[in-house]
């Protein structure tokens, strides 16, 4: 049954500039403004954050966009205070959109003593008040179920695939799609079915966390155009290397699709130094000036994709239809055309 009131977004520090895409997208499928409600999220001098909400919220069905990136714990923190400041003012529902999910990597216990702080997340954000959430490309798809209340997970596959198809148009044939480990192998196949191109694996041996020792290329690469596809590419060091094995196993070019581009520490140089024609991203995290003037990483923009599925949340259609390329052709009408 259609909801009544209007859905109405809220945004914290985290990436504003996506939460105003997301609001003028909105607007354009509406056909009237829809804005971000006024509140100020700020800091004392201690650094306790405080938020204080200056439009009515009662009764009104709330969508609080904040990815809980760099700083992570300052990200999340500020999206709980918001989920209880909404609460307290009655909203009637409290949709959290994380567009990136942090701690989503500590998801089971790899070895003894340790946590599994993505349950630990999971528990935060549904003692606040929050009554769903939406997020995009989760690092393993079971932290769904660490939740009590209903997650949808948003795939960008069906966006870099029309990105891939727009790019690489009359090239299709010379494509490989290659996944960066053999965790990473559903979703890279998941992108090499969709655009009918066949499927390499790079297999990395670690000694120890944050070193590789060795890596294997498992496929024939040689004469391709080798496309990696993985969800997070944070010091970019497992990219880079995996990129120079497939140059130095045949491959033409490499070039790579991440959905959450981190890029902490050297990334952005290691990345603008690699043998990597083009790292393509999306806007989940907000760039940093050093990601905006990189001449090889470009960004994919995931406002329409969200703001639909905001849209179909409000309205009580399906979320999963936006899986599917033929549906988000339309809503990237004029940036993509098939090839």
């Amino acid at each position: 049954m259609p909801a009544m009131t209007e859905p109405k977004l809220i945004s914290g520090n985290a990436n504003r500039t996506l939460a105003t895409s997301i609001a003028r997208r909105m607007s354009m499928h509406r056909g009237m403004n829809v804005g971000l409600v006024d509140a100020r999220v700020e800091r004392f001098n201690d650094q306790e954050i405080f938020v204080e909400v200056f439009e009515n919220v009662r009764g009104e069905d709330m969508y609080i966009i904040q990815s809980t990136s760099n700083p992570a714990n300052d990200n999340l923190m500020e999206l709980l205070i918001m989920t209880d400041a909404l609460r307290r003012s009655s909203a009637s529902r409290i949709t959290a959109v994380i567009p990136y999910f942090g701690y989503a990597r500590q998801d089971r216990r790899a070895k003894a003593r340790t946590p599994i702080s993505a349950k630990l997340v999971a528990n935060l954000l549904t003692e606040a008040g929050v009554d769903r959430v939406l997020t995009l490309d989760l690092h393993a798809a079971q932290i769904q179920g660490f939740f009590d209340i209903p997650v949808d997970n948003l795939y960008a596959s069906p966006v870099f695939s029309l990105d891939i198809e727009h790019h690489f148009k009359g090239q299709m044939d010379d494509l490989m799609i290659v996944s960066p480990d053999v965790g990473g192998v559903a979703r890279a196949r998941d992108i090499a079915k969709r655009i009918s191109a066949p499927l390499a694996i790079v297999d990395k041996r670690r000694e120890k966390a944050g070193e590789i020792a060795d890596m294997t290329v498992i496929g024939n690469v040689e004469g391709k155009k080798c496309i990696i596809v993985d969800d997070i590419c944070d010091t970019a060091g497992t990219l880079c290397k995996a990129a120079e094995t497939l140059v130095q196993a045949g491959a033409t070019e490499v070039h790579a699709y991440i959905t959450h581009g981190v890029l902490s520490g050297p990334a952005v140089e290691r990345v603008e130094k690699s043998v990597m024609k083009s790292l393509v991203i999306t806007d989940s995290i907000e760039p940093t000036e050093a990601v905006k003037r990189a001449k090889n990483i470009r960004i994919v923009p995931t406002a329409p994709m969200f703001a639909q599925a905001i849209l179909n949340i409000w309205n009580g259609t399906s979320v999963s239809s936006l899986f599917e390329v033929d549906t988000l052709s339309p809503i990237y009408e004029g940036m993509y055309t098939r090839a």
